[in-house]
């Protein structure tokens, strides 16, 4: 893995791991609100977000999975892979002030296809508070070198 691209296709195996953790902060619920339009207010009302089975407001769950496609795009694997599509299942809520550690492992790679299939996992402690699947397009290491001559 170099700074400008992750890693290729021939450097993955199955059950590689990276993660990457944020404390989710006041500011990045409301900016989250702001950017995505998403302005439900079990988000941003704690007068309602009381009235609710959650009883206090919670994070937007985009917001926990958006970690996700951090790790894809920065770690694992990384600047220049493609994502292609992720399903999500919400567990459990999360809150201000809550670290959400996103963790994506290798689950299979399909080389004639050029594509990974990734475990997603975010979790709060011992607790998952979002699980799923995503697929990721690779470039082989090949292919970069016959594109630069």
């Amino acid at each position: 893995m170099d700074e400008l691209h992750g890693y290729y296709l021939e450097d993955l195996s199955v059950g590689m791991t990276d993660v990457y953790s944020k404390t989710v902060s006041e500011a990045d619920i409301v900016m989250f609100a702001g950017i995505s339009g998403d302005t439900n207010p079990v988000h941003l009302c704690q007068l309602f977000a009381e009235g609710t089975v959650f009883k206090e407001r919670i994070a937007h769950g985009m917001l926990s999975a958006s970690f996700i496609s951090t790790v894809l795009g920065t770690r694992l694997p990384g600047p220049g892979c493609i994502y292609l599509s992720q399903n999500l299942r919400f567990r459990a809520p999360v809150k201000a002030g809550d670290t959400v550690v996103a963790r994506v492992t290798v689950k299979a790679i399909d080389q004639e296809k050029k594509r990974v299939t990734l475990e997603t996992v975010c979790s709060v402690g011992d607790t998952v508070v979002i699980e799923g699947e995503a697929i990721a397009m690779v470039s082989r290491r090949v292919a970069q070198a016959q594109a630069a001559e």
